[in-house]
């Protein structure tokens, strides 16, 4: 009688068409929503209330810079009242991050910054050629236009009243350009003052302070 043999069978390889693990799947979906939600919402944290003190300040230094008697009194009124104005803005955001439970530099926020700081820059480097060509009073019109435009390009990935903020800075600083130079302080308060201190209190009654 013959016997029967059992012959060894190569086992099948795993498919690499085979669908991964359904966990897998599921981390993957999420990460894609949260993704395109970050991608869809606007940066919030713009300052009120803060923008509105930055205001005051600017104000401020536009009365102490109108009776400066020469150009470097009047650029390190101006320079002191913007790095005010920068701690002033930078501590209202976090404090406004904070109390929304957002990340301040994570996602709109990282869009936001990065929309403003090349026309800043571009801001600095000029406030500088122009002291060493001794002609501060293009300054004014300058820092309005580039400040305003960096609002606009920011502003592009944050609530809707902040580009129109900035679109007034740029008009003020194109008539800084056009109006005599001895407006320039004028010019001035009527930007980094007053249309902080309006816009300001519009953000903070419409977008939580």
């Amino acid at each position: 009688m013959a016997s029967i043999h059992q012959f060894p069978t190569n086992p099948v390889p795993d498919d690499p068409s085979e669908p991964p693990a359904l966990h897998e799947r599921a981390m993957d979906n999420l990460e894609f929503i949260r993704d395109t939600m970050e991608r869809a919402s606007a940066f919030t944290a713009v300052p009120g209330w803060g923008g509105c003190l930055m205001g005051v300040a600017a104000l401020a230094g536009a009365v102490i810079a109108s009776r400066q008697v020469d150009g470097r009194g009047w650029l390190t009124t101006w320079l002191v009242v913007a790095v005010i104005a920068f701690v002033i803005g930078g501590w209202a955001m976090d404090r406004k991050a904070r109390a929304s439970k957002l990340a301040l530099l994570s996602g709109p926020g990282r869009k936001f910054a990065l929309g403003m700081a090349p026309p800043i820059i571009a801001g600095a480097l000029m406030s500088l050629v122009l002291y060493r060509l001794n002609m501060p009073g293009l300054m004014p019109g300058v820092w309005l236009l580039l400040y305003g435009t960096g609002v606009v390009t920011g502003g592009m990935f944050s609530i809707p009243v902040v580009p129109v903020m900035g679109v007034c800075f740029m008009a003020l600083g194109v008539g800084a350009f056009f109006a005599p130079m001895a407006w320039g302080d004028v010019f001035m308060g009527a930007g980094f003052g007053v249309l902080h201190i309006i816009f300001g209190a519009v953000i903070a009654r419409r977008y939580g302070g």
